[in-house]
């Protein structure tokens, strides 16, 4: 039986997080903006964060790209290409900032739990250009750069299929692994800053 998330704590020496950190910081934290969705609209009502791109030739990602493969083959058995728009995502969430319910793969579910929002215009061309496309978002994953004591809330929630909500570790360098339909989201931060990144591997559409 397969699960819907699987994760890895990755026992990475707190030097080598530290080294992480302290390249990202280097070479992309002045790259920094507010996170957008729907490729380039910032909704802070929806989401409020900032993030960066990080390419995937990285070193980081070519670390990362060992756990997709390692629980792809132990859990999910997808069928998978590559990382969604060849990058990953360094996302930093401060004081009061949060990330709504939402799934990573746009079929899955239209709206956020509890509600009964129709679909505007533009997420109704959104949705028709995923159907369309050639490959859709099948995993997602969340790498944990900032330790359980640096910040408060800022939980990465995840809901299961019958309802019932969890939350994945926070453990630094712990590596968070899930199905992208699923319905998940980041609760408010109360203080500190969570740094995390965040990448999609993408696959032949489903059938």
């Amino acid at each position: 039986m397969a699960y819907q998330s699987i994760w890895y704590f990755s026992n990475l020496p707190e030097e080598i997080v530290d080294i992480v950190e302290k390249d990202l910081g280097t070479y992309f934290d002045s790259s920094f903006q507010e996170s957008k969705l729907d490729g380039d609209v910032v909704n802070t009502s929806r989401r409020n964060s900032t993030n960066t791109w990080v390419p995937s030739h990285h070193w980081i990602v070519g670390f990362l790209w060992h756990y997709v493969n390692k629980a792809n083959n132990e859990n999910f058995m997808f069928d998978l290409t590559n990382i969604d728009c060849e990058s990953v995502q360094y996302t930093q969430y401060a004081e009061g900032q949060y990330y709504k319910w939402h799934s990573d793969s746009g079929l899955y579910s239209l709206t956020s739990p509890g509600t009964t929002d129709t679909l505007d215009k533009q997420k109704q061309k959104d949705i028709f250009a995923i159907k369309n496309s050639e490959l859709i978002r099948k995993l997602s994953f969340v790498m944990q750069l900032s330790s359980a004591d640096d910040y408060e809330g800022g939980n990465l929630q995840i809901l299961d299929d019958n309802g019932n909500s969890y939350f994945a570790p926070r453990a630094r360098g712990s590596i968070i692994l899930f199905d992208s339909r699923s319905q998940h989201r980041v609760t408010p931060v109360k203080g500190g800053i969570r740094k995390s990144i965040v990448g999609w591997v993408v696959g032949p559409r489903w059938k």
